[in-house]
């Protein structure tokens, strides 16, 4: 990738991929659980069918990560949505299916549900999406914006997320159901396809090289040519290893809020698809104003290190109100969670970018990407079989989770002295 490039490319396509695909994932999210629950699921099924997707994604990343490197970012992007599209219609081929069961080893399995989980596999092996489009947002961004720029990024995800969750209650309301709004997620996906063929440019027009001057200190073994890199050899480079430890523990404090939180309204609360839609959009909204405004404006201000350990601790507020049935205090949480959310996760990313260069971030966006994915496994898994023991009381122990997430997030203080 030539350097002179990054100052030239335009930030919209990239965005707008971030947010189509995000309007895309979050159309389904309000009723997602509904869906588990109705064709005989539980908490624990729910949660791993989460962790179906995680498990293939954890397989897929890397290598999509790596082959960004060597192939191009826009051809990988192409491929990522390819996969979700065809996982989106093996997933309403489930939905529409009357409920029937077949034994397999001794054991009832509603067909549904298999192809539900199928359709959920698919997209998660091709599932690199996010990593490859963080690598491609990095390749254009110089370090002093990349904290401004994650930012926005993660603002556009959000606002997807305001979105999704509208059109999903909208179009379930309708006589079809769920079908409709599973439909309209395969159709995004396509439009996200259009945009990435015609609006991204290809950043790495010839495989394997690069224009880029290479920081001798900033490289492992086995990553000078990105086609031969490893796990070990990635780790090895400067402060990675423990970048990937608290990306895997960030993600698995969300992943508990995420297996618990469509449980609890959906199940305990009894909360309908439109009040679940009305939530999360209310909650991207406000993740959108802190990652917008907010962030830009404390970007200036604080460090990225600062951020993320303040982040942790707001979240933890967020976690402990939403442990609490009334509608007030789960709206409060919401505002902790979202002002939480919306400083830390930015920061984070920034500060990830700033430990390789365009040779590698790829790959390591690829393995932080698998990091995620480990972490959301055994969060999904795990937060199920927690919520089932523990109730909204897993709340709680995600509070305390993320205390310890801050306590050791105290280190990026003398981290980011030396990579910025």
């Amino acid at each position: 990738m030539q350097l002179k490039q990054t100052a030239t490319v335009s930030l919209f396509p990239i965005l707008m991929v971030n947010f189509i695909g995000a309007m895309g994932f979050s159309i389904v999210l309000p009723f997602m659980a509904a869906i588990v629950l109705k064709f005989g699921g539980n908490a624990l099924v729910y949660g791993t069918l989460g962790a179906t997707y995680s498990f293939f994604q954890l397989i897929g990343s890397p290598v999509l990560g790596k082959w960004s490197d060597n192939m191009g970012r826009k051809k990988i992007l192409l491929l990522c949505q390819a996969g979700t599209f065809f996982g989106w219609i093996i997933f309403l081929a489930g939905i529409i299916q009357p409920n029937h069961f077949i034994k397999l080893s001794g054991f009832l399995i509603s067909v549904p549900l298999i192809l539900i989980f199928a359709g959920r596999s698919l997209d998660g092996i091709t599932g690199g999406n996010i990593s490859v489009a963080n690598a491609y947002l990095a390749d254009i961004t110089p370090k002093a914006e990349r904290k401004k720029n994650f930012g926005r990024m993660a603002a556009t995800a959000n606002l997807g997320l305001i979105f999704g969750p509208l059109i999903a209650g909208a179009l379930g309301a309708t006589g079809l159901g769920y079908k409709l709004p599973v439909m309209a997620a395969a159709f995004i996906s396509l439009v996200a396809m259009v945009v990435i063929f015609y609006g991204l440019k290809e950043l790495n027009p010839r495989p394997g090289k690069s224009d880029a001057p290479v920081a001798s200190q900033n490289i492992a073994p086995g990553l000078a040519n990105p086609g031969r890199s490893t796990l070990i050899s990635t780790l090895k480079l400067p402060y990675v290893s423990f970048f990937m430890l608290l990306y895997f523990l960030i993600f698995l404090a969300f992943n508990f809020f995420y297996v618990a939180f469509p449980v609890y309204v959906a199940g305990d609360l009894h909360w309908t698809v439109l009040q679940m839609g009305i939530f999360f959009s209310v909650l991207s909204g406000m993740l959108v104003v802190v990652q917008g405004p907010i962030l830009s404006w404390l970007a200036k201000k604080v460090s990225s290190a600062i951020l993320v350990i303040g982040g942790a601790v707001l979240l933890s507020a967020g976690f402990a109100f939403f442990r609490y049935p009334g509608v007030p205090m789960i709206y409060t949480g919401a505002v902790f969670f979202s002002a939480g959310n919306g400083v830390m996760w930015p920061s984070f990313m920034a500060l990830l970018s700033n430990t390789g260069n365009a040779d590698t971030q790829g790959v390591i966006q690829g393995f932080a990407g698998s990091a995620g994915s480990l972490a959301s496994i055994t969060g999904l898994i795990t937060g199920g079989l927690l919520y089932h023991s523990m109730g909204a009381n897993l709340f709680l122990f995600a509070t305390i989770f993320m205390l310890l997430i801050a306590v050791v997030s105290v280190r990026l203080i003398r981290i980011e002295k030396l990579i910025s």
